[in-house]
């Protein structure tokens, strides 16, 4: 049976909050319809005319992209146009189109954390903090005897999560009133009577990302018809999100050494680097893609190194006055990774809720740029 749209999306959107963006950046669905079946996936880093091309031939019913392919605002769609001939084509052939691109880079779970593990940085931490998530607490009423369900179904969605402690609550006993009304067909009582009840009050905390499930999970397990629970905003600061890692290597080496193990790591042609070659490298910083506007942070946090792609001229001779070594990977070469980390990630939770899902990667999918 097909999936949804919708349901990939939510799936996703568990490891990478859309609303966890940047707020210049343009996330989320780009083409197409929430409402549409899907049978197979797509997973690439940019929507090519190549790319869509292979989706096509593979009867693909959803692409997920790391880079939007609607980035900027457009003023006309038309078939000349190379942007345009992308919706035409994707349209035309019912192909919806979703991008994951800083949320997925700020994700704790994200691409920035997949290539730091990927190249043996150990210990990391944020590099730029840009948001702190928003917690709630629910409050629900629950007959005694169903608590436990309730409370349960509530913990699956993530909710009661307080630092490394999961399945926090508080609940409390009390007397729940209620009458039920014409057209009601109530779990406990008559229609017209005043009814008294002993319920478990269930308090417990979660993350805005996780809210709607929650909420969701909490009335399918609720006896009641109408499920009488409260939302409230709070003042906590929840877990750090940001851009880039920060960490150490297990044993320091020189950037020589380095150098060559990240080439075959990230199968790198070369290595253009920043700095002296001698120099012994334990602290590392890391931004996929285009993050040399990170130099100096880096060299503020203490790394020896920071890894990225897209360095120009004037920021490599900033990290030479700051005496921070720069390596250029490229941003093709740091960013084509997002295909494996999303692959795995929906092959694990499609065979976790028995969706019969295929995954497919392109083979189209090249580095624009090439070396002599």
């Amino acid at each position: 049976m097909a999936e949804t749209v919708k349901r990939i999306i939510s799936i996703m959107e568990k490891l990478a909050p859309k609303q966890d963006a940047m707020k210049w950046d343009n996330v989320g669905l780009q083409v197409g319809s929430e409402h549409s079946q899907v049978n197979r996936v797509m997973v690439c880093l940019d929507v090519t005319k190549e790319v869509l091309q292979e989706a096509i031939e593979k009867k693909v019913d959803l692409i997920i992209a790391h880079h939007p392919m609607i980035f900027s605002p457009l003023k006309s769609i038309t078939r000349e146009d190379h942007k345009g001939y992308l919706i035409h084509e994707a349209i035309k052939n019912d192909i919806t189109i979703y991008a994951a691109h800083t949320n997925m880079d700020i994700a704790t779970e994200g691409l920035n954390s997949f290539v730091a593990k990927k190249i043996g940085i150990e210990d990391t931490d944020i590099l730029d903090i840009t948001l702190r998530e928003k917690l709630y607490k629910i409050a629900v009423s629950v007959p005694e005897g169903h608590d436990e369900k309730v409370a349960q179904a509530l913990a699956a969605a993530g909710a009661g999560h307080i630092g490394n402690y999961s399945d926090c609550s508080f609940r409390s006993k009390g007397t729940g009133t209620f009458k039920p009304l014409a057209g009601t067909n109530p779990f406990i009582g008559k229609q017209g009577e005043l009814e008294k009840v002993l319920e478990i009050k269930i308090e417990t905390i979660v993350s805005q990302a996780q809210l709607a499930e929650a909420i969701n999970n909490m009335i399918q397990a609720h006896p009641y018809e109408e499920v009488p629970y409260d939302i409230y905003p709070l003042e906590n600061l929840g877990k750090k999100k940001g851009l880039g890692k920060i960490g150490k290597l297990q044993n320091p080496k020189p950037l020589s050494a380095f150098g060559e193990e990240l080439k075959s790591l990230l199968q790198l042609k070369q290595v253009k680097y920043v700095g002296d070659s001698d120099k012994t490298l334990e602290t590392i910083g890391i931004v996929c893609g285009s993050g040399a506007d990170y130099i100096e942070l880096a060299a503020m946090k203490g790394c020896d190194c920071l890894i990225t792609g897209d360095v120009k001229y004037h920021q490599a001779q900033t990290a030479l006055e700051l005496g921070i070594t720069v390596i250029d990977a490229g941003h093709f070469e740091t960013e084509i990774f997002f295909v494996d980390l999303v692959f795995a990630y929906l092959k694990q939770q499609f065979s976790m809720e028995n969706m019969e899902v295929e995954i497919v990667a392109p083979s189209t999918e090249i580095n624009p740029f090439n070396i002599l």
